[in-house]
């Protein structure tokens, strides 16, 4: 089981230069913990790429049923007042945007703060350092 945010969802849903990787990703473990916020952050970024005219209607419609599907296999991370906390902490430690906190927050509460060999998927790359601090390892790997 791994933990992806949303930067690794989207490839899985289109074809970007990073898909296949997080393709391989995938087959590896199936299993996805995300964010319960992961797929609306995932929707606004398929709906600015058809807005820019970057994907089609029917890109745009076919990437969702792939983020449906992902969706109903995923296990999300609910919100609640320990990961609001936590992701304030990580607020004051790390140089990340309050919705990287949350979803690094997410992640550590879904390892019960023992990050040492658990995987976080992700190509932010301020999400990446600060997820690598905390412990994690980050995947893809991209030395």
């Amino acid at each position: 089981m791994r933990f992806w945010d949303a930067s690794a969802v989207v490839p899985l849903c289109v074809q970007e230069p990073d898909s296949a990787r997080v393709r391989e990703i995938l087959v590896e473990d199936a299993s996805m913990v995300v964010w319960w916020g992961t797929r609306t952050e995932c929707v606004s970024a398929l709906m600015r790429r058809t807005r820019e005219g970057g994907m089609t209607r029917a890109g745009e419609r076919a990437a969702r049923r792939v983020l449906l599907a992902l969706a109903n296999a995923w296990m999300e991370m609910q919100p609640n007042e320990t990961l609001r906390s936590v992701a304030e902490r990580l607020l004051a430690v790390h140089p990340l945007r309050t919705a990287d906190a949350l979803q690094l927050a997410a992640a550590l509460l879904w390892c019960r703060q023992i990050p040492a060999g658990q995987d976080f998927v992700t190509f932010d790359q301020r999400l990446r350092d600060a997820s690598y601090r905390e412990g994690f390892t980050v995947l893809p790997d991209t030395s």
